[in-house]
């Protein structure tokens, strides 16, 4: 009975003891990667911490580079700008030493050969004007410089039939009218003319430069425009002109 009795004891002991273990194996320290359920959401939170501050440090970094890069691109288009500025400014310097030089060499003509000289030298100075900008106008400087220069020959050519219509004598302008041949010369010139304006004129539409360089552009296109307009109206003029006997030659 005695023998019974011990071997239930030590039964029962050896059965706490089990016990007793396995519930010091469900019991973890923090931080040595157990499953226990706040450990886990403690660890979960601390990882989105570091993901938040470090997306949060890329976004800042990329911003800092982005206003860099926009900082960077705004200074090169200035410089852009100024150098363009410059250009035009040491151009119409020129061109003004250019216009003085011309009207000095006009100073020993008559005087209507001076006025025809003032009117005319207009259009010469926008197309060498033209010719000196070919360089900021891109593809395009090339075909600007060759109609500038085109338009500069022609200069001469109306000049001369110019020249011959208003100095042509009044007493010959009473009885015969006008000079047709000079004026047709003159209208010749000035279609010619006329046809290279709206080749400018489309040149410059199509033009990837400045602005401020388009504009000036503009400005030496409508000098030459004006004069081609005041000579078609010379030419028609003297066509106009018939003369007391005028209708024996017509």
């Amino acid at each position: 009975m005695i023998k019974k009795t011990l071997i239930l004891v030590i039964g029962f002991l050896m059965l706490s003891s089990l016990v007793f273990a396995q519930g010091q194996e469900g019991i973890h320290e923090p931080g040595t990667g157990n499953d226990t359920p706040e450990i886990k959401e403690a660890e979960q939170g601390t990882g989105q911490g570091l993901d938040a501050n470090s997306t949060g440090q890329g976004s800042g970094e990329g911003q800092k580079v982005d206003t860099s890069q926009q900082t960077n691109n705004q200074g090169e288009v200035q410089q852009a700008q100024e150098q363009v500025r410059t250009q035009i400014n040491d151009i119409k310097q020129e061109m003004e030493q250019k216009r003085q030089q011309m009207e000095n060499e006009a100073k020993g003509s008559t005087d209507k050969k001076q006025q025809i000289l003032q009117n005319q030298n207009q259009v010469r100075v926008a197309a060498q004007t033209l010719s000196q900008m070919a360089n900021m106008i891109g593809g395009a400087g090339k075909q600007v410089s060759d109609i500038a220069q085109n338009f500069e020959n022609s200069v001469q050519a109306t000049i001369k039939s110019e020249e011959k219509i208003q100095t042509r004598s009044s007493i010959t302008r009473f009885f015969a009218g006008g000079d047709a041949k000079a004026a047709e010369e003159l209208e010749t010139e000035v279609s010619q003319n006329q046809q290279r304006i709206q080749e400018l004129k489309q040149l410059k539409d199509q033009c990837e430069c400045d602005e401020e360089v388009k504009a000036m552009m503009q400005e030496q296109i409508q000098q030459m425009e004006q004069e081609q307009t005041r000579l078609q109206a010379l030419a028609e003029a003297e066509k106009k002109s018939k003369g007391l006997l005028g209708w024996i030659w017509k």
